[in-house]
């Protein structure tokens, strides 16, 4: 037989840890919204955006400046494609972060090169856009990071985009697979993306059903790459674990991405 006083206990003992879990249900649920709504960390796996990002960078994306779609939530859900809300077209060279037309589960990373309409080209691996050329110019040589650690040497350009945008990136190779490509016109709610290293990376000069990325419907944008908040270099695997904080790249923390 339950007494007065142990049944007092067994209620206040549930309506404490009632109360601590909803606690814990509004810490998930902030965070949840947070991660949906205002910015969300990523990782960057390949070497397609040499230099600018590292293999390794951790990478802070902020949702809100192009609105808001399926593709925003932090979590991938097959939900009927409904447009975006708050929608803003992204600028040229911004850094952005979003679902692969191929496979929604995946994330990417490229950099916007052509806007809606916009006619883009590439002619000897320098990008034309609506019939004219950027500006190229060499920033002698680099090292080009692959998946194992290794490197190899890779010629460093500054590429200028019509309205002033300034960027880094990479050229491996003289007359590479991808460096001429036929005039192509961005259909209305796409973008033509690309990766900074530029013989290094599938992205809309490569259709979709070839690895690439084609031309990226602006409902899978997740959002603009703002910063790196953290950057460890993967080449110290092979060596003992006693070694392996060398790897943090302290000078990339908290640094801006351009």
């Amino acid at each position: 037989m339950i007494t007065g006083t142990e049944a007092t206990t067994v209620v206040s003992t549930a309506k404490r840890w009632t109360g601590q879990l909803a606690q814990i249900a509004a810490i998930v649920g902030i965070v949840f919204v947070a991660k949906g709504a205002l910015a969300e960390p990523f990782y960057v796996p390949s070497a397609s955006m040499e230099p600018t990002l590292l293999i390794g960078d951790a990478l802070l994306a902020t949702k809100f400046p192009y609105g808001y779609s399926t593709a925003s939530l932090p979590i991938h859900v097959s939900f009927p494609e409904t447009g975006r809300v708050f929608a803003t077209t992204p600028k040229r060279g911004d850094v952005v972060v979003f679902r692969w037309p191929g496979d929604r589960s995946q994330v990417w990373v490229k950099r916007v090169i052509g806007l809606p309409g916009d006619r883009v080209e590439l002619r000897g691996g320098q990008v034309w856009l609506n019939g004219i050329a950027t500006s190229v110019k060499s920033d002698g040589i680099g090292a080009a990071e692959d998946d194992s650690g290794g490197s190899e040497p890779a010629h460093r350009y500054v590429e200028t985009l019509p309205g002033g945008v300034s960027h880094p990136i990479f050229k491996l190779r003289d007359n590479g697979r991808l460096d001429n490509t036929a005039e192509v016109v961005v259909p209305a709610d796409h973008l033509f993306v690309m990766g900074d290293n530029r013989d290094n990376s599938a992205d809309s000069r490569v259709p979709v059903s070839q690895g690439g990325v084609g031309l990226l419907p602006m409902d899978n944008l997740v959002g603009r790459v703002d910063a790196i908040v953290g950057s460890w270099d993967l080449g110290v695997r092979s060596q003992p674990v006693t070694t392996w904080l060398s790897g943090f790249r302290m000078a990339r923390f908290f640094t801006g991405v351009h």
